[in-house]
């Protein structure tokens, strides 16, 4: 395991983790090149433990011996880069979680129908492009009994970093993938689908209907603008959170737990 010490900003081999974009860590054009950034050694371990390949470490130089030692036996092979916490900070931009980043080999892309082969319970996040709300909705995901996620284009990549360090590794416990703004792939698959939304025609979360459904898919949105109308009539199903006190919706991440919670199978 080559350990290597750091002395100025523009070390070879770290650009990985000072100045690629997370556009570029994702390589939309070539996936099968495609890095992220596991952060932390928790997440880490939860990572390699889900059969991650690890590339590259960056490790605050106290951590070679502490927290970080367990996870270094596993990567034999790989270059470990390391410093003082400030020279690490200054080179990443940020000051690291717990002194350790691992950049990882981006899995391959899997189809829907991968993802959801044996699923009951899925969710699909549908334009939800805040970090910290992804990463929050794939740790109740993983921990309430959702059995797979599906994302629309135009959501947060759940594999960004602090989406990443937010789900506590979750991410890589559930199978997730990318879909079609649209139903229908879901709906061929025998999936009925329920769109958590404020309408007129909505039905309560607690209704006896959604926990007799078979394979049901709970379609979350941004809590600003919600669900496209068009989505929501597209939906087998309206469902709403019932409110106290005047208030009207929570966060989608927090909604989101309540909903799996409810709805588990």
């Amino acid at each position: 395991m080559p350990i290597i010490e750091i002395t100025s900003l523009d070390e070879p081999g770290t650009e990985v983790f000072s100045s690629l974009t997370e556009a570029q860590l994702r390589q939309r054009l070539e996936p099968e090149k495609g890095v992220f950034i596991a952060e932390s050694p928790k997440v880490i371990r939860v990572a390699l433990d889900a059969g991650y390949e690890p590339l590259s470490i960056l490790c605050e130089k106290k951590h070679i011996e502490g927290d970080a030692a367990d996870i270094l036996s596993r990567c034999e092979g790989i270059p470990v880069y390391t410093g003082s916490r400030e020279l690490l900070s200054r080179l990443t931009g940020y000051v690291l979680t717990r002194g350790v980043l691992c950049a990882m080999r981006r899995p391959l892309r899997l189809m829907t129908a991968q993802v959801c082969r044996n699923a009951r319970r899925v969710a699909v996040i549908k334009g939800v492009t805040d970090t910290t709300n992804i990463g929050a909705i794939f740790r109740s995901a993983a921990a309430l009994g959702i059995d797979a996620v599906l994302l629309t284009p135009d959501s947060c990549d759940p594999l960004n970093r602090r989406a990443v360090r937010v789900s506590m590794g979750s991410v890589f416990l559930i199978p997730w993938g990318w879909t079609d703004p649209g139903l229908s792939e879901l709906r061929q698959m025998g999936f009925r689908t329920a769109a958590m939304a404020l309408t007129d025609n909505s039905i309560p979360l607690d209704s006896p209907a959604l926990k007799q459904e078979q394979r049901l898919a709970l379609v979350l949105g941004t809590e600003g603008d919600g669900l496209p109308h068009e989505t929501i009539a597209q939906a087998d199903y309206v469902v709403r959170i019932p409110m106290a006190h005047g208030v009207d919706s929570l966060n989608v991440a927090a909604a989101s737990a309540v909903a799996f919670w409810e709805l588990r199978k």
